[in-house]
């Protein structure tokens, strides 16, 4: 078979994350895999008359980017809403919705996603923007919403009478009458009402995602919400030849959930696609700091009365990753509270006494804030880390409210990236999209330059290296993939990134100077500048 490759890139600095071959000069890729990691010259046998060189001018050449905490369809479908990410105050917020309402006039409702928090508090705000139609905007975590007084009676939730479950509150005023404020799953009583776009817009918004997602690097992704419906939206796409993205979709495991529906996850994990595969199972443990529905070994700094009891109680976790776990699944659980950590730990070392230990790689997401007393025991009961660089505040001068609401007694225990690796532990790393931006550089930049807010904090700052590799080889162990991907080596997958810059040659704080210039997913260019 002739080993003639399609594309070679020379002259590159090759950062291959394969401890055993660091550094390379060329690579070449035949079909979705490559041939050659090593010399130009060597490279030079694998050229044909068709192959197609690029020259790497001494630029950064990296494994295509792994996301290791991504909402990849829902964040697509938002797209589609009023984006508010950027919205400073109401006079933006006001701006940005009556621009989307003119042109979606047809639209029965008016839905927004990114918003801050303080920016929004009560229904009469929004009112003043729009009254006339249903408006509903989400916050940039997922966790709290915003409904103006027509999506509030539209839900029936005005008046007093109806609340939600679970963790879920509707704030009310001294009289019961929401005020607009949704917290957890009190949001799906109106947004459950938003009607669903057809199947052909969400394939065009899914599409038109993942081209913006390989312009920032990114080549896989691990989803943090699925079924068998997603997962067969992504099949599809890809039956399609249109995935451009590498998907691990897991089962969204929900306090509600039976033992019958887990039959649901084994599906998932029979299907094995290229680009779409599942064998994974999802739970959230607790909520988010910002709306006071994280679990924690202390109360709350700015509010002590705050005491949620987090979503699952030990017993119901650790009754539910135990049947997951026989079936081979692999667990993600978000814990953003050190409660959360604790109680997930817990639940993980009941399961290994009554499973028995196996390589399961169950994982921790988040770790907004941790209990020195836990940072040991990962890598005692064998569980990874995956967190997100750019969920911290990068300075305390940013007013965010996240620093209140922990308290600068739990600062130096906050996102303790750093003492979490010296533990031994190989952290994946991602974004939370769209939570949080998943341009590749941006979380770079937080890991490597996030600022102190307090000088007796200890710093949690990784380096280039650290990072890369948490983001190409470590995250591919954290799916079961890292003898496929995550590496630039012989036989693995052809999915790189081509940078404008060398990396290692730019001062840290310069990083995002830097920007993607070629980005190749199985093989094939998927985005070139």
């Amino acid at each position: 078979m002739s080993q003639r490759a399609e594309l070679i890139v020379t002259n590159a600095r090759i950062f291959t994350s394969d401890p055993s071959n660091p550094q390379a000069e060329a690579v070449a890729i035949k079909g979705n895999r490559i041939v050659h990691v090593g010399t130009n010259d060597g490279a030079e046998k694998f050229k044909g008359a068709d192959t197609r060189v690029v020259d790497g001018q001494g630029r950064t050449l990296t494994p295509g980017f792994i996301d290791s905490h991504f909402h990849l369809l829902w964040g697509s479908i938002s797209m589609g809403g009023a984006q508010l990410y950027d919205a400073k105050n109401l006079d933006d917020v006001r701006n940005v919705l009556r621009e989307h309402a003119e042109k979606n006039k047809t639209s029965e409702w008016v839905d927004g996603r990114g918003i801050k928090y303080d920016i929004v508090t009560t229904r009469q705000q929004l009112d003043e923007m729009i009254s006339d139609r249903p408006v509903y905007i989400n916050a940039y975590d997922g966790h709290t919403s915003w409904a103006n007084t027509k999506a509030l009676e539209t839900a029936g939730i005005l008046q007093p009478g109806k609340e939600a479950e679970g963790v879920g509150v509707i704030v009310r005023d001294e009289n019961g009458i929401a005020t607009g404020e949704l917290r957890e799953t009190a949001m799906g009583l109106v947004s459950d009402l938003i009607p669903e776009p057809s199947e052909a817009r969400k394939r065009e918004l899914l599409k038109m995602t993942m081209a913006t997602m390989n312009s920032r690097g990114v080549t896989s992704v691990h989803n943090m919400n699925g079924d068998m419906e997603e997962l067969m939206t992504y099949a599809a796409v890809e039956d399609a030849g249109e995935m451009t993205v590498r998907v691990y979709e897991p089962y969204h495991i929900k306090p509600e959930t039976t033992e019958e529906m887990l039959k649901e996850a084994a599906e998932m994990a029979k299907v094995k696609g290229e680009f779409a595969r599942g064998g994974a199972a999802k739970f959230f443990m607790d909520g988010v700091w910002e709306s006071y529905t994280a679990l924690n070994v202390e109360p709350y700094a700015d509010d002590p009365e705050a005491k949620p009891d987090g979503i699952y109680s030990l017993e119901h976790f650790t009754r539910m990753a135990t049947l997951c776990d026989k079936m081979g699944l692999q667990i993600f659980v978000h814990c953003c509270g050190d409660g959360a950590v604790r109680r997930t730990l817990d639940g993980y070392e009941a399961v290994q006494k009554s499973n028995g230990r196996r390589d399961s790689r169950h994982r921790v997401e988040h770790i907004e804030v941790i209990h020195p007393d836990d940072i040991p025991r990962f890598k005692q009961l064998g569980v990874l880390p995956s967190m997100q660089t750019s969920h911290a505040p990068f300075s305390i001068s940013e007013g965010d409210v996240w620093p209140a609401r922990v308290g600068k007694q739990r600062w130096h225990l906050s996102f303790a990236w750093r003492d979490i690796l010296n533990a031994g532990n190989q952290i994946a790393y991602g974004s939370d999209w769209p939570v949080a931006p998943f341009d590749v550089m941006l979380n770079l930049h937080v890991g490597l330059n996030r600022e102190l807010w307090n000088e007796s904090n200890p710093r949690q700052n990784l380096t280039l290296e650290e990072l890369l590799i948490g983001y190409t080889r470590d995250a591919a162990y954290a799916e079961f993939m890292e003898n496929e991907k995550g590496q630039i080596k012989e036989g693995y997958l052809a999915d790189l990134v081509l940078f404008s810059h060398d990396l290692f040659a730019l001062d840290p704080k310069d990083i995002m100077e830097a920007k993607p210039v070629l980005t190749v997913v199985n093989g094939k260019i998927v985005f070139e500048a």
